[in-house]
């Protein structure tokens, strides 16, 4: 993915991002990008619209993008999120066999890619992506921080 597209992919997940804050749902938006560069789907945390805990902005923006492409698999496409996914997500990512994993936030808590299940390090793992972690980091933090912070208060 060509620098013009991924920033205009992390665009779009931050505006999904804002949009599920915006309906109370966690701030977490994602991005699939195409092999050309296309926007094939985007999506926003829904778990407590669809009261589904697997509703994951990941989880619906990887099948959205499936049914678009009218495949199982997204072989070439990259897919773009706020804050760096969880092990369910990170599993179905590599189910998914994306080429390139591009994430804002760290998340040292709960990810799957770089912190906590490693899910690309296991043996079970059958598809290894790239990864590109931190990109407009301190954006994507920021969103989660001043969620919860309104939470908390």
């Amino acid at each position: 993915m060509d620098p013009t597209s991924q920033a205009r992919a992390m665009q779009a997940a931050i505006d999904q991002a804002q949009a599920a804050a915006r309906r109370g749902e966690v701030p977490v938006g994602a991005v699939v990008v195409g092999p050309d560069g296309v926007i094939l789907a985007e999506a926003g945390n829904e778990v407590e619209f669809r009261r589904d805990a697997g509703a994951h902005a990941e989880m619906l923006a990887l099948r959205a993008a499936a049914a678009r492409l009218g495949a199982k698999w997204l072989t070439g496409c990259d897919l773009v999120v706020t804050l760096e996914p969880c092990p369910m997500c990170a599993q179905a990512a590599s189910l998914f066999r994306i080429r390139r994993l591009v994430f804002g936030a760290y998340d040292p808590k709960g990810g799957g890619v770089e912190h906590g299940a490693r899910v690309l390090h296991a043996a079970s793992c059958h598809h290894v992506f790239d990864v590109v972690g931190g990109v407009r980091e301190s954006e994507c933090a920021a969103l989660l921080r001043d969620f919860f912070a309104t939470r908390r208060a």
